[in-house]
Formats: structure tokens, C-alpha cells, sequence
């Protein structure tokens, strides 16, 4: 595949809570991109090894394991720098100083029409 899956910017969601992560991959794909899903920050890094088209990932901060959302940002921001980074939490609040450079805080709850902005914003500028 190259950079994109069907002509869509393919977004890796990472989410322990299954409900949720199920909830974001279903607003993620009616805003038009492609989805690829993981359980917590190493199955993330698994999926980053294994392909080329991941274009943005949309963590969680607080997961289990052997790091958190904000780890992995830094992680995902060191390994493959062109992969623009979406962090989210529902219990934390982090200003973008918090994340590596470009990465965006969008607090949970979150809705459709804004998770869709921020997508756009990230992966077009518009």
C-alpha cells in the first residue's frame, strides 16, 4: 500500500477501551479515512513496523502497559516523524507544549464534527 488505503489518509487508533476505540473507528471512517486499530501502545508500535500508509495516530493518554499515550507520541514522533499525532483523554488535560511538536489534545468526550475538523486540519491544513 502507499501512503494512503483506497485514496483515504489511513488513521491508527489506539484505545484500550474497546466501546470507545469501536466508537472512534466508526467516526474516523464516516469522515472519510481508513482505520487501523490497536489495543494499547506496543500493539501501536507493532502495527507502525509492519506498515508504510499510517498517516495519523489518534491515542489515548491513560493506557496500560509499557507506555502511556503521551510515551507513545513522543516514541511515534522520534521513529517516524511525518505521522501527525491526535491525543486524547478524558481525565487528563494536556496543552500541546505536552506533546511533541504539532501533536493536537482533543478532550473526551469528543464529537463527530470535531474529531472530523481535527483529522482535516492535520492531514490537509483546511
Amino acid at each position: 500500500m502507499g501512503p494512503h488505503e483506497h485514496g483515504r489518509p489511513v488513521v491508527l487508533i489506539v484505545e484500550d477501551e474497546l466501546l470507545l476505540r469501536i466508537d472512534a473507528a466508526e467516526m474516523i471512517e464516516a469522515a472519510g479515512f481508513a482505520v487501523v486499530e490497536a489495543a494499547n501502545a506496543d500493539q501501536a508500535i507493532e502495527v507502525l513496523e509492519a506498515r508504510r500508509d499510517i498517516t495519523v495516530i489518534f491515542t489515548d493518554i491513560q493506557m496500560p502497559g509499557s507506555m502511556d499515550g503521551l510515551k507513545l507520541a513522543r516514541a511515534v514522533r522520534g521513529r517516524w516523524p511525518p505521522i501527525k499525532i491526535i491525543a486524547t483523554s478524558g481525565r487528563l488535560h494536556v496543552g500541546e507544549m505536552d506533546l511533541p511538536e504539532g501533536g493536537r489534545f482533543l478532550p473526551k468526550p469528543y464529537g463527530h464534527a470535531e474529531v472530523a475538523r481535527v483529522l482535516r486540519e492535520v492531514t490537509i491544513g483546511a
